[in-house]
């Protein structure tokens, strides 16, 4: 291979070599995470930006004060479960709740109090959100919190169809609340401690900034290499009419 400018190509590999060196360090364990565990930066970046989506996702006081405006206010629907088995542990949980819950085949038939059966599976949240699910399991009545609480949205998912067909429109927007902005984000970050952007804005910016610099490192040693050996962009001349 003819090298055209020497400078060119030294530096470039010089960059190269380097990006792979600090690669190489970037899948060893040379960081400390928040707990103490020695990680590598994919798992360290990986675990806060998980941090920071969960501290974006708590909705749970908001969707708390929409359930409570609908204590008093009686359901009365028969909902469809997967099985027998589905519908026998989500009439335990309802009846634990203080309504009423009668099984037939695989489906449930719920009679009570709307707002105080979702004021308590919206609490509930709020202690799986925060990661104690043994607090969960011992309020819903459940020998695992976190199944338990996927259970209260297998009842509560196909309740929202059954609700609009009564025209209960309130209850049912409620419902679809207190599955998607309450029990959703605590079961699907239960483990990971929820963190405001604001309190590691360093640490985030510094991540995104190396990320681009980073980027452009691998860019620079391609290019400072083609150059060395005479592989350039350049615009193309006009071409003259004849």
């Amino acid at each position: 291979m003819l090298v055209h400018n020497k400078k060119s190509f030294i530096k470039g590999n010089i960059l190269l070599l380097s990006f792979f060196v600090v690669l190489y360090a970037m899948f060893h364990p040379v960081l400390t995470d928040e707990m103490g565990n020695k990680v590598n930066a994919l798992h360290y970046s990986d675990e806060l930006f998980n941090s920071l989506a969960k501290g974006s996702a708590y909705y749970i006081p908001d969707v708390a004060k929409k359930a409570a405006g609908l204590e008093g206010n009686a359901v009365d629907v028969t909902v469809k479960q997967t099985d027998a088995a589905a519908a026998t542990a989500a009439a335990k949980l309802v009846n634990h709740a203080g309504l009423t819950a009668e099984v037939k085949d695989n489906t449930v038939h719920v009679t009570g109090d709307m707002g105080k059966m979702l004021g308590m599976v919206v609490t509930a949240s709020d202690k799986l959100y925060h990661n104690d699910d043994k607090a969960v399991a011992e309020m819903i009545g459940a020998s695992d919190g976190v199944k338990g609480m996927k259970t209260w949205w297998g009842l509560l998912n196909p309740m929202v169809k059954e609700l609009q067909k009564q025209k209960k429109i309130e209850e049912a927007e409620v419902v679809t609340l207190v599955n998607g902005k309450a029990i959703e984000p605590a079961y699907n970050f239960f483990g990971i401690r929820g963190e405001r952007v604001a309190d590691r804005a360093a640490v985030v910016t510094g991540l995104l900034v190396f990320y681009v610099l980073y980027t452009m490192w691998y860019g620079y040693a391609i290019f400072d290499i083609f150059d060395g050996i005479g592989l350039s962009m350049s615009k193309s001349k006009a071409k003259k009419e004849a």
